[in-house]
C-alpha cells in the first residue's frame, strides 16, 4: 500500500472494505431490523471459530474512501451496522461524522479490543478471551453477546456480565458450528438465569445473507 494510501487509512478517511450489502439484521436486540452492513477488514484478534476469517488481513481489502461507502449506504437504509473483522482496529470518527451528517442510526459490533472511536446509537460489545476489551467501552455498551463454544464460555459470560452497565442487555448465543450441543446448555442456563437472553444467528437459518 502506498504511503499516503496508508496515511488516509491511519486517520480513518479510507478504510479497508471487505463487503457492504443491505440485508435483515440476524442477531442480538434489532434481529428482524433492516440493516446495510459495513463489514471493514482488519482484525487480530483470531477467534478459531470465526466465520469470516478472510476479513483478518486489511491488505486483501481495497481501501475505500469513506464518502464512496456513506453514498453507497444512503441509498439503502438509515439503519447501519459496521462490522469486521475488527472495525475498531481503524478510527471511525471520520466515517461516523459522515453518516450522522445522513441521519443514519449507526450500530457497531465490536470485541472491544481496541479504542473506541466514533459516534455510536447501539454497541454491540461481543468479547473474546483472547483479546479482552478495552475497560472503557463496558459501560458504553447497550448489548453484551457472549458467544457460547463451551461451557466454560458460561463462566466467562458471567464475568464479562460484571463489567457493564445495568442496562445492557445481555445475551448468549451459541456458536453456530455448536449450536446443536451448546443451545440446551443455554436454554437451561438463561431459565435458570433469566437476567440472560438467548441471541440466534436466525439468518443462517432464514438463509438470509
Amino acid at each position: 500500500m502506498q504511503t499516503a494510501t496508508q496515511d488516509l487509512v491511519n486517520k480513518g478517511v479510507m478504510l479497508p472494505l471487505m463487503e457492504e450489502f443491505y440485508t435483515i439484521q440476524g442477531e442480538g436486540f434489532h434481529k428482524g431490523t433492516a440493516a446495510y452492513f459495513i463489514r471493514i477488514g482488519g482484525c487480530d484478534v483470531g477467534c478459531h471459530w470465526c466465520d469470516v476469517k478472510e476479513s483478518w488481513n486489511a491488505k486483501t481489502h481495497p481501501p475505500t474512501n469513506i464518502d464512496t461507502i456513506v453514498n453507497n449506504a444512503d441509498k439503502y437504509s438509515k439503519t447501519i451496522v459496521i462490522t469486521g473483522g475488527e472495525p475498531l482496529t481503524w478510527d471511525m470518527g471520520p466515517l461516523t461524522k459522515k453518516l450522522k451528517e445522513k441521519g443514519m442510526q449507526i450500530h457497531i459490533e465490536t470485541s472491544g479490543a481496541y479504542d473506541l472511536t466514533g459516534t455510536w446509537d447501539w454497541i454491540c460489545l461481543s468479547p473474546k478471551k483472547i483479546k479482552l476489551p478495552k475497560p472503557e467501552i463496558y459501560k458504553k455498551a447497550h448489548e453484551l453477546k457472549v458467544i457460547v463454544f463451551n461451557k466454560h464460555d458460561f463462566k466467562f459470560a458471567e464475568e464479562q456480565a460484571q463489567h457493564v452497565d445495568e442496562y445492557c442487555i445481555l445475551y448468549l448465543q451459541p456458536e453456530w458450528g455448536k449450536r446443536d450441543e451448546m443451545m440446551p446448555l443455554i436454554v437451561d442456563y438463561v431459565m435458570k438465569n433469566p437476567q440472560w437472553k438467548v441471541s440466534l444467528q436466525t439468518h443462517k437459518y432464514l438463509n438470509i445473507p
